[in-house]
Parts: structure tokens; sequence; C-alpha cells
């Protein structure tokens, strides 16, 4: 089963609290749709920054949400001299804290600094029309010159979602993927008991 690819650039989810404090209003302005229903590029960005360092322009994806996380790639941890945890989205136990600088002010979140874990989104009716109930997890395989398998791939189960691969950017460069492009469902390697066939 071939599914599509996108790639996540760097991005910061907001409450609607620290964004106020950002930019000193309560609207989110869109800047264009993502690829997940009702989910967009805004036109807002921050900076975020760690003791001395620093990374500039980093989009706010909306809607607003009821907790705070920057979700950045292992390159760019290291240029900000972190080592953050994998995390699922909105999962943000033992994440790192960061400073946000926005036009208005700057504020210090005590957590929320993740490396998203790579995951497709799926419906609960897809899950079944695949026949993928009961499954954790699958790996897919990237062909091309620099294809390979991707292991560990978690289904995130939505009532209303585009069924898409979401790799980091990291990830997207080291196989030479980009948004739009294809990949192949195929059975887990990691050993969990519940996985897939081909």
């Amino acid at each position: 089963m071939n599914i599509k690819v996108g790639i996540s650039n760097r991005h910061v989810h907001l409450t609607k609290e620290v964004y106020f404090k950002l930019f000193g209003k309560e609207t989110l302005e869109k800047a264009r749709d993502l690829d997940q229903p009702g989910q967009f590029a805004s036109t807002s960005f921050v900076s975020i920054r760690n003791g001395s360092h620093i990374i500039d322009n980093v989009r706010i994806v909306g809607p607003l949400r009821n907790y705070n996380q920057v979700e950045i790639s292992r390159t760019d941890a290291i240029k900000l001299k972190v080592n953050p945890p994998v995390r699922d989205s909105g999962d943000l136990a033992h994440s790192l804290p960061v400073i946000l600088i926005g036009p208005k002010g700057s504020v210090a979140l005590p957590s929320g600094l993740i490396l998203a874990a790579r995951h497709i989104h799926i419906t609960p009716a897809e899950m079944k029309k695949y026949g993928f109930e009961g499954i954790k997890k699958v790996a897919v395989l990237v062909k091309g010159d620099k294809g390979g398998i991707i292991d560990n791939v978690k289904f995130k189960v939505l009532d209303e979602a585009s069924l898409t691969l979401h790799l980091d950017s990291d990830e997207g460069n080291a196989f030479n993927l980009k948004t739009g492009d294809e990949v192949t469902l195929i059975k887990s390697l990691s050993g969990d008991e519940n996985e897939t066939k081909r």
C-alpha cells in the first residue's frame, strides 16, 4: 500500500495565552492550509532560544491549542545545543524548556521542546478499511537512489485526517523525500507483536 509523504519543518504550537504574550493579539492569521483538516500555516513567526543559541523565523501552526509545543529536527537541536526527547504530539513528559521571542515579548516555557515522532495520520474508517485495526506501528519502504526502510512509524488515528506519513526535515533529506512523494507500507521491523503485511 502506498501513501503520500508530508515533510514538516520546525514549527510551534501555542496556547491563546502564550500567543497573546508574544504578539499582543488573540487572532492567529492563516497564510495557507496544511495537509491535515483544520490545520494551517500562520503568518506569525517566533525565535526559539536556548542560552545564547537561537533560531529565527520559526512558524506558528494553527489553530491555537491547549498546550505549547516546539517541534525541531536533530539538526536544529545541535544548533541550539539541546537534546530533546522524541515524543508524540501533545506528549510533553520530560520535554525540554525553551524561550520563545515574539514582536511584543518573550516567554520562557518550562517544557515543550521535542523531536516529533514519525507518524501516519489516518481515520478509524481507514484503519478498518486497510486492515490496520489493532496494529500500533509499521515500517515504510522508500525507493530511489537514497531509498531504504523507515521503521517505528506510529499511526495517529483521528476522526478527521488526510492519509499522510509525516517526517521531519532531517528524515526527509536523508531519504531524498519531499512533500507529495509516495512510500510503501511494509511490516514493522521492531518486533512489535501487532504488525502488518506488505
